[in-house]
C-alpha cells in the first residue's frame, strides 16, 4: 500500500537540513536561475516518493533517504527547474552546456528519413512547453528528477522525439499547435487555439454577427500595436513557416533586421556579440508576442467597445476561428 501523504511528509521532514544545504549550494552556484526553495523542495520530495516509497515495501530509513538525496544531480536539477520556469539565465546555461550534445545525439540516432536538425527543433519545443494546464505552461523539464545525469535524460527525450517525428511523417508545427503549446496558456488559447467539437456552431448566428465587427477591429488594433521586429517574427514563423533554428540563424546575420533589436535587448549579447542564438530564445520572443496581442485585444474590447468579460470571451472564440480559417498575413502589416 502506498504511504499516505501525511506520513510521507513526516518522514521527509527529517531531511530538511540536508534539503536546505543542497538548495543553498545550488543557489550559490547559480544565483540567477530564479528557483524558489519551495519548488526545489517539492521536486526532491516527488523524486523520493517515486523511487523510494513504493507499494508493499518497507518504509525507507532516514539514512537511506539522505543518501538518495545526496546522490541526486542537484546542479542539473536546479538548472532544469530554472528552464521550466522560463528563466533566461538558466536557458542560456543549458544552451551553452548541452546544445552541442543534443545535436550529436540527434545525428547519431536519426535515421535517413528523419532530419537531425528537425529533431533538435522539436526537442526544444517540448523542453520549453508542450501543453497548458490551468493556464500554466508544462515544460518537459518538469519530468526530470535529478536521478541520473541530465544528458542521459536528454538522450531519452531525443529518442522519443525521433519516434514521434517518424510517426507524424515529419509534419511541421502548425499555428494552432504552436500557440496552444508555447507560452502563457491564456495567450495561446485566446489567439490561435483550434476550435474543437464544433465550438463555433454553439454560438448563435445573431450573437456572432453582433460581436464580429468589434472582434475584427480589436484584432486589427492588437496586431497593429506590435513593433516591427515582433511582426517580423510572426511573419517568419507563421507565414513563411521557418523553423525556430532558421529564425535563430537569421538573427546572427549582421544585415538581419532583427539583429540590432536583439543586441539591444540582451545583456549577454553585449558581452558576447558573436555568441549563438538558440531556439529557446526565439520561443521566448514568440511567447511574449502572443501575450502582448492578447492583452491588447482584451483591452481594446473592454475600453473601446465597452464589452463585459463574458462578451470578450465570445470575441476570443470568434478571433480564434477567424485566424485559423482566414489568412493571418492580413493582420501582419509591416511598413
Amino acid at each position: 500500500m502506498t504511504l499516505p501523504e501525511n506520513q510521507l511528509a513526516k518522514v521527509l521532514s527529517g531531511c530538511t537540513d540536508l534539503v536546505e544545504k543542497l538548495y543553498a549550494d545550488c543557489a550559490a552556484e547559480a544565483p540567477n536561475f530564479g528557483v524558489e526553495f519551495e519548488t526545489f523542495q517539492n521536486t526532491l520530495e516527488r523524486a523520493a516518493r517515486k523511487y523510494l516509497f513504493v507499494p508493499d515495501a518497507p518504509t525507507p530509513a532516514n539514512e537511506e533517504i539522505r543518501q538518495f538525496l545526496n546522490d541526486l544531480q542537484t546542479s542539473d536539477l536546479f538548472m532544469a527547474l530554472g528552464c521550466a520556469a522560463g528563466n533566461e539565465r538558466a536557458w542560456w546555461e543549458f544552451d551553452q552546456q548541452h546544445r552541442g550534445y543534443l545535436e550529436r545525439v540527434a545525428r547519431h540516432l536519426a535515421s535517413s528519413d528523419v532530419n537531425a536538425d528537425e529533431v533538435v527543433d522539436t526537442v526544444y519545443v517540448e523542453l520549453y512547453g508542450t501543453r497548458i494546464v490551468d493556464g500554466v505552461r508544462m515544460s518537459k523539464f518538469a519530468t526530470y528528477t535529478g536521478r541520473g545525469s541530465i544528458r542521459g535524460w536528454l538522450r531519452t527525450v531525443v529518442w522519443h522525439a525521433l519516434v514521434d517525428l517518424h510517426r507524424a511523417s515529419h509534419d511541421e508545427v502548425s499555428l494552432d499547435e504552436m500557440t496552444e503549446n508555447v507560452g502563457e496558456g491564456a495567450a495561446q488559447a485566446a489567439i490561435a487555439q483550434p476550435a474543437k467539437g464544433g465550438e463555433g456552431e454553439m454560438l448563435d448566428t445573431i450573437v456572432r454577427e453582433r460581436y464580429r465587427k468589434a472582434t475584427a477591429t480589436a484584432l486589427e488594433t492588437a496586431f497593429s500595436n506590435l513593433d516591427t521586429h515582433e511582426k517580423l517574427l510572426l511573419l517568419y514563423y507563421h507565414i513563411e513557416e521557418l523553423k525556430l533554428r532558421e529564425i535563430a540563424r537569421m538573427v546572427e546575420v549582421p544585415t538581419s533586421p532583427l539583429r540590432g533589436w536583439f543586441q539591444r535587448k540582451s545583456e549577454k549579447r553585449e558581452q558576447a556579440p558573436d555568441a549563438r542564438v538558440h531556439e529557446s530564445t526565439v520561443m521566448r520572443w514568440l511567447e511574449k508576442i502572443y501575450a502582448k496581442v492578447l492583452k491588447s485585444f482584451r483591452s481594446e474590447l473592454k475600453t473601446s467597445a465597452g464589452l463585459k468579460d463574458s462578451e470578450i470571451e465570445m470575441c476570443i472564440k470568434l478571433a480564434t476561428q477567424d485566424i485559423l480559417q482566414g489568412d493571418i498575413k492580413q493582420h501582419i502589416k509591416i511598413a
